[in-house]
């Protein structure tokens, strides 16, 4: 019989669904018992929630439910990396000699609470975020979920590992030079990298404070997406001097064929498997997107940048007096490279950041010739064993085609890629320019559909989200056209153009009519709602970018405006309207219940005719 509180390998759908049934907080309980009682052998765990502090939690959130709240992941449990603050538990960047009770909870985290999730533990990580190994930890090496003789990455190990092996649904990590991908590609799950000051890193403690980001692991792209949007709030966090403004101008979506952009000349370190692995995933893309070879020799350069250049300096500024006073509280491999940072002049800094910003220059250029770049998400993987003999070597290998992207200003997104010939997990990652998160995640989900693999390590098999209707994207307003402006149609480029995406085809309520006006060039409808004897018409919804709408409306020519249109299924959004004047000299065509069937009919006649 289904054991209702087993919970491996659920993802956030499947834990929503079942916190509904009565047996939420039961759940929870059954799980943390679990996660406790595996506690001294899991390295992952660097801290667990106490039984009370879990009830209490659980009591709070029915009493807002009660109250009339809505709580998008009420009582689901999730996980965040050891450098991100919550309220009463230890933070201590995986050193215990920096550790200290934090008062409050970091932004992020007060966001996914707010939205009713509850906190079940704080994962380890590479001591103080400098790392893509998951080693340099004094809690223990977090080993690969595949593969215990093998690296997890990092230095978001923890995260990685708790979701790839579904104990959570979701966790927090972070990325500075690829801390939330690289763990991703070698434990087969989603890695979300966001715009630089998205999520707020308020209350984070900081590796690099200029380029970090809080990053979010999944299962599935949906769920990380899901995740992220609710994790940034609705506004950027005033708290935090680097969170930024959606400009609202990016795509939402990338074309059904996208161009990608990929090395010309890739680096695999003399691995045979990463390098077949990433072959194959190569030619899956090509049935979904068109590859353009491209030089990157400027990604390169900047990625070397990160550690060979004076941002080193930002790690010893976040160490403070700990690298002098307690120098044997640090792991060896992180004190070698965070006490190099006081070797780095003024001068050093801005001549790196004049070079830092002439390849971003090039970097942006080059992306704006493609909709996306495509990488491996890491060119090589090493064992435990491997890495205790070159550990900083190693490191840097891990981080080509990862240390570019915060220093250049730029979107990322993970994605399992299948296994390699050893049964390791290999990855790809999708890479864009700031602000597209959303348009990359819409891309992975296709792709992610289209490999259908394992859901980390649990050996769950991957199913395609339902069907949920979803919200505008955040910078965009949903639009329903109705005629000339569908897909196909004489006026869908000025959507295109700017950047708007399709998201369905629908129908309106069943209280319009349609007609077709006169003397219009190309030929166009116009919409009218009636008290009675309406119809439901065919009309496509399109995401288009807010900063955009303006200039689209500005198009519109008179009898026809923008109001409000119903959706059968009581959705109101922008659409297209006319003014009843028009309809005296229009024609009636509400009969054929949509543009397309009268444009077939008008072909029919002239070819009749002819």
């Amino acid at each position: 019989m289904h054991n209702p509180l087993q919970t491996s390998g659920w993802n956030l759908a499947d834990w929503q669904a079942a916190q509904k049934d009565g047996q939420g907080l039961q759940r929870l309980q059954a799980l943390l018992a679990v996660l406790k009682k595996d506690q001294e052998k899991d390295t992952a765990w660097i801290a667990l929630a106490e039984v009370s502090g879990l009830e209490a939690d659980w009591q709070q959130l029915e009493a807002r439910q009660q109250a009339g709240e809505t709580l998008p992941l009420m009582g689901v449990p999730f996980a965040i990396k050891d450098n991100i603050d919550a309220k009463g538990w230890p933070t201590t960047a995986a050193c215990p000699a920096f550790s200290y009770q934090a008062e409050k909870d970091a932004q992020v985290v007060a966001e996914l609470k707010q939205a009713g999730a509850i906190l079940i533990g704080k994962t380890n990580l590479d001591q103080f975020a400098t790392g893509l190994v998951g080693t340099r930890s004094p809690y223990g090496a977090v080993p690969n979920s595949f593969n215990p003789d093998y690296v997890s990455g990092g230095s978001s190990s923890g995260s990685a590992s708790v979701v790839a092996r579904g104990l959570v649904p979701f966790a927090l990590g972070t990325d500075t030079a690829g801390s939330g991908r690289v763990p991703a590609g070698f434990n087969n799950i989603v890695g979300l990298k966001p715009t630089r000051g998205w999520l707020s890193t308020s209350g984070v403690v900081p590796a690099c404070r200029t380029l970090d980001c809080v990053s979010v692991f999944a299962l599935t792209v949906e769920d990380a997406l899901q995740v992220a949007e609710l994790a940034a709030g609705a506004t950027p966090d005033a708290s935090d001097p680097w969170s930024r403004t959606h400009p609202q101008t990016t795509p939402v979506a990338l074309p059904e064929r996208p161009r990608l952009a990929i090395p010309a000349n890739l680096e695999f370190f003399g691995d045979r498997q990463m390098q077949t692995a990433f072959a194959k995933a190569r030619a899956e893309l090509e049935t979904l997107a068109e590859l353009v070879e491209i030089d990157f020799s400027a990604f390169s350069e900047l990625a070397a940048l990160l550690y060979q250049g004076p941002w080193v300096a930002e790690r010893t500024h976040a160490l403070g007096s700990l690298l002098d006073q307690d120098p044997s509280a640090i792991d060896p491999s992180v004190y070698k490279i965070v006490s190099q940072g006081v070797d780095f002049s003024a001068l050093d800094y801005f001549a790196a950041e004049y070079r830092r910003q002439e390849l971003s220059r090039q970097i942006q250029q080059q992306l704006a010739e493609v909709d996306a770049l495509v990488v491996p998400t890491s060119p090589t993987i090493r064992t435990l064993a491997e890495m205790e003999k070159e550990p900083l070597v190693y490191n840097s290998q891990f981080g080509t085609y990862t240390n570019f992207t915060n220093l250049a200003d730029l979107s990322a997104l993970a994605l399992p890629a299948g296994f390699r010939d050893d049964g390791l997990p290999a990855g790809i990652t999708l890479i864009a320019t700031a602000w597209q998160d959303r348009a990359l995640a819409e891309f992975g989900q296709r792709w992610q559909a289209q490999q259908a693999l394992p859901l980390g390590a649990t050996q769950r098999e991957y199913s395609t989200p339902s069907q949920r209707i979803r919200p505008p994207a955040p910078g965009a307003v949903r639009l329903a056209v109705v005629g000339a402006h569908l897909t196909g149609m004489p006026l869908n480029f000025q959507l295109t153009s700017r950047d708007a995406r399709l998201v369905e085809a629908t129908e309106t309520a069943a209280d319009y009519r349609l007609y077709a006006l006169a003397n219009t060039t190309p030929p166009k409808p116009g919409l009218v709602k009636v008290a009675d004897q309406g119809a439901a018409i065919k009309v496509e919804l399109w995401d288009l970018p807010l900063a955009h709408f303006g200039a689209f409306v500005e198009e519109i020519p008179q009898p026809l405006g923008i109001g409000n249109l119903t959706l059968k299924d009581g959705r109101v959004v922008k659409g297209f309207i006319c003014e009843p004047l028009a309809l005296q000299s229009a024609t009636d065509i509400t009969h054929l219940g949509g543009w397309r069937a009268y444009i077939a009919e008008l072909n029919k006649q002239k070819e009749a005719s002819a």
